[in-house]
């Protein structure tokens, strides 16, 4: 029996330097898995060469599909975009900025038979100190409020049944969109299961993460728990 196939999409804001041995690794790390499956490359409004370079390897690679943004609509709307555009029974995602081992997309999908999603955890986290404090807080802060017992809840390294995630209503915009996946998921009864996974410091680009972008995830905390106690 043909294994379900897979499609891997990978958010990408201004990483020129990094979409091509993105794509190289996925690529390396798909083809041996025995099971038909898809790269999207999701270009949310990228201001440098990352569009272009994206499409020239779509034309270098059948397997490759591109989704571009017209302007940066934010982290949530290109998980959603990602998700849209997934022709697969199963979907995955992982940020374009290299910092996880695309090899270890096994461990991910070894766990998906009895579970509706698999999600990533960071061991030995490679971020700056002061991203490390800011995780810990945000981790304790989702468990307090929505009783989502999870290690690493916004690690950018997940596996879904694509009928399961399709279900859901997602409306953040931003970095919340991780959690708010899980939540609805778990509230769904879905099951959901932690693997760790290594993590490599970023060798390329910048983060994008902003004071902003922290208001933001802020006020949609607020959003969805009016949403739950209503």
């Amino acid at each position: 029996m043909e294994e379900a196939g897979l499609s891997l999409f990978c958010p990408l804001f201004n990483e020129q330097d990094s979409v091509e041995p993105l794509v190289t690794e996925a690529l390396a790390a798909l083809r041996p898995l025995g099971r038909p499956f898809e790269l999207i490359l999701v270009n949310d409004g990228s201001t440098d060469r990352t569009g272009e370079l994206a499409e020239a390897l779509a034309t270098e690679h059948p397997e490759v599909r591109v989704v571009h943004h017209s302007e940066n609509l934010g982290y949530g709307a290109a998980l959603r975009s990602g998700c849209e555009a997934a022709r697969f029974p199963l979907v995955a995602y992982t940020d374009g900025d290299r910092q996880f081992d695309l090899q270890q997309i096994t461990l991910l999908l070894d766990r998906i038979a009895e579970n509706d999603a698999v999600v990533g955890y960071r061991m030995d986290r490679q971020d700056p100190r002061l991203r490390l404090w800011a995780a810990k807080g945000y981790n304790l802060l989702i468990r307090a409020l929505f009783g989502l017992k999870l290690h690493d809840i916004d690690c950018g390294f997940k596996l879904y049944r694509a009928e399961a995630v399709r279900a859901l209503d997602i409306r953040s915009q931003g970095f919340f969109v991780d959690a708010e996946m899980l939540i609805k998921l778990r509230n769904r009864g879905c099951r959901i299961f932690e693997v760790g996974v290594h993590h490599r410091p970023r060798v390329a680009g910048q983060s994008t993460v902003r004071l902003s972008h922290i208001l933001d995830t802020l006020r949609e905390i607020v959003r969805q728990w009016r949403e739950l106690r209503a």
